[in-house]
């Protein structure tokens, strides 16, 4: 998910998405413990996109409070 698409969202859809990304990198690392995962760039992807809603979230709610 680039960061465009992540500052298109509002502020409950950004909640929803990484809720979502936090459930899917469990079963990723439940995957990976289990040698059951196929595409390992996955859990990479994921991470990331977990950060980056994460920063955006941080930097919106550091504009607001100025």
């Amino acid at each position: 998910m680039k960061a465009a698409d992540i500052r298109a969202l509002s502020a409950d859809e950004k909640a929803e998405e990484l809720e979502k990304l936090k459930k899917e990198q469990f079963n990723l690392r439940f995957q990976s413990a289990t040698n059951q995962l196929e595409k390992t760039n996955r859990i990479r992807q994921v991470r990331r996109d977990i950060a980056r809603i994460k920063t955006i979230t941080g930097q919106e709610a550091g504009k607001t409070k100025a």
